[in-house]
């Protein structure tokens, strides 16, 4: 039996990595997107990377908005593209997907800029994300 925690993992990756793609394109990459859902994963996880990277792109003024409301300091345009992917996937999560919890969706962004962003971008995504989770708490 696969490992539900180490697929989920590797479906996020994947989901980030798209994003990432989508911060440069501005458009859904279908192809790029079928080579990660090509990958050996349990349907729920290639349903998890499509609903993900095609919310973030349907919802993207909308998390960009509250990005820049939580980002004090930094216009949208200047956050790394590393963390603002991140920043954007966990946001989508924890608005879109209640049955991910948010802290979840938090320690696995900062863990995605820790591996591909720079040494203070785990500090910077968390803080921000911390903000979000307090605003949507106290929804």
């Amino acid at each position: 039996m696969p490992n539900k925690v180490k697929s989920r993992r590797q479906s996020r990756e994947s989901a980030y990595k798209l994003i990432y793609e989508y911060l440069f394109s501005g458009k859904i990459n279908e192809r790029t997107e079928s080579i990660f859902t090509a990958e050996e994963l349990p349907y729920s996880e290639t349903e998890y990377i499509k609903t993900v990277y095609h919310g973030v792109a349907e919802h993207f003024d909308e998390l960009k908005k509250m990005i820049a409301k939580y980002a004090v300091g930094f216009k949208t345009d200047r956050i790394f593209k590393a963390d603002m992917a991140a920043l954007m996937l966990a946001i989508y999560e924890m608005k879109y997907m209640p049955d991910i919890p948010m802290s979840v969706s938090i320690s696995e962004a900062v863990e995605l800029v820790k591996t591909f962003s720079t040494e203070k971008s785990p500090t910077f995504v968390n803080g921000l994300l911390a903000s979000v989770y307090k605003e949507l708490s106290a929804k």
